[in-house]
């Protein structure tokens, strides 16, 4: 993909851009960090870019912005789980990233799970905890250590590792603190991978794997976003036939669910046998200097700017129009 042909009358052609950022969620400050640079990026390209912040302004403000398009650069709840993407579809205005149904699925990593185990698609096995689950009854199933989760939360908010049996219950309680329903996956030991991919349908690809080395293993909000510990590798360091497969699957993984324009699928390859397991998928992910699609798109010679103009110029409304 080249952008050299992109040119003033193209940027024109895009109309009012807004670039919705901030939000409610609890990843409103890496949303901020996101959102400003896809500003920034659009207007390097001539594009007619304005930032509009979710968390401080309403609908109805939004409404009257009059954008032709908005890219949205907001994690988490409100944002990134498709009931601002449903809010978009009432105004007609369209937008990037994937639909109300897509957005919704990969925001529930339980969800999510189901719909790749109903595909065939590998994925590390689970529970569902609430307040009335026999806890030993868990770990009898899915064995030790273990990882405790809230469903919807994104930016590793809430992760507990379980390795004793006596500690299951803190954990459950840790991730009930953002969710009703937990979710309790077997731990996967092996390296840590995640595949961008981009477009729709029959023409979604893969960009080049990163590999992730978090300090200790342990790639928390903390590593993720504001220290320089972490060390990414890209394209990640595999063999030819496991990379293949691992792109193969996370291409697998974003359709399932109905992906489009652009996500992030995270896998976790098993260190004893390299089978790839897929662990959840990130229907806005992270447009930050420290995020990994970029990263990706720059191991292709693709960049930041170009990525950005790639996925807005992809924004439309998903759902068929003047019909019913």
């Amino acid at each position: 993909m080249s952008m050299s042909g992109f040119n003033s009358g193209d940027a024109a052609a895009l109309g009012k851009v807004g670039v919705l950022f901030g939000g409610r969620s609890a990843e409103r400050a890496v949303s901020i960090m996101s959102g400003n640079g896809v500003h920034a990026a659009l207007q390097s390209k001539g594009i007619d870019a304005h930032l509009f912040d979710t968390g401080e302004r309403s609908i109805a403000d939004l409404a009257a912005q009059e954008f032709d398009r908005v890219f949205i650069a907001l994690h988490g709840r409100f944002g990134e789980d498709g009931s601002l993407q449903g809010a978009l579809e009432q105004l007609g205005i369209p937008y990037t990233g994937s639909g109300v149904m897509a957005c919704a699925i990969g925001m529930d990593k339980i969800y999510t799970k189901m719909i790749w185990l109903m595909r065939g698609l590998p994925t590390p096995r689970y529970a569902s905890l609430d307040a009335g689950t026999d806890l030993a009854q868990v770990v009898a199933q899915l064995g030790l250590p273990l990882i405790v989760k809230p469903p919807h939360e994104g930016s590793s908010m809430g992760i507990t590792k379980v390795r004793a049996g006596s500690d299951l219950k803190a954990a459950y309680e840790v991730a009930a603190g953002f969710d009703e329903i937990v979710l309790a996956e077997e731990f996967v030991t092996g390296r840590e991978l995640t595949v961008a991919v981009l477009g729709r349908g029959a023409q979604a690809r893969a960009l080049p794997i990163v590999e992730i080395v978090a300090p200790d293993g342990n790639y928390d909000y903390q590593n993720k976003y504001f220290t320089d510990d972490t060390k990414y590798f890209c394209p990640a360091q595999l063999d030819d036939a496991t990379s293949a497969e691992v792109a193969r699957l996370a291409v697998e993984a974003y359709r399932a669910i109905d992906c489009e324009g652009w996500g992030r699928v995270d896998v976790l390859l098993r260190a004893s046998d390299n089978k790839p397991f897929l662990i959840e998928v990130n229907t806005s992910p992270g447009m930050t200097s420290h995020s990994l699609v970029p990263m990706a798109a720059r191991a292709l010679g693709i960049s930041y700017e170009d990525l950005c103009v790639e996925i807005v110029r992809s924004a439309r409304l998903k759902m068929a129009q003047g019909q019913g």
